[in-house]
């Protein structure tokens, strides 16, 4: 299977906005779009919102990505992903993350 490891490590190749945007599926936009408005509480979450190419890929960007502090503090520092930080397993910003989805780390050390 395609990986396409974002900043954080969450593999972009199987996030439904990238789904969505490559497919150019607008049923899959809306339930995204649901689906994350009920996960995360955003309530100005819209089917139209959900285009996203991934973290690290050319191409349009998910409106949360373009304002993500981990995307941001990587960018800062020079690196290409979380995995390069040797503050990454006690990082508050990514926390959230790694706390949730333990394949992140995995796929951050993958790439090392």
């Amino acid at each position: 299977m395609e990986k396409l490891i974002s900043c954080c490590g969450l593999n972009c190749a199987t996030c439904d906005a990238r789904i969505a945007t490559v497919n150019n599926d607008d049923a899959l936009r809306a339930a995204t779009a649901e689906t994350w408005s009920k996960m995360y509480g955003a309530k100005d979450l819209t089917a139209e919102s959900i285009n996203c190419m991934g973290c690290r890929e050319e191409g349009v960007k998910f409106a949360h990505c373009e304002m993500c502090e981990i995307r941001k503090c990587v960018h800062s520092k020079g690196y290409e992903t979380c995995g390069e930080c040797s503050e990454m397993d006690g990082c508050k910003i990514v926390a959230f993350v790694h706390d949730n989805v333990p394949e992140a780390i995995d796929n951050l050390r993958s790439l090392n």
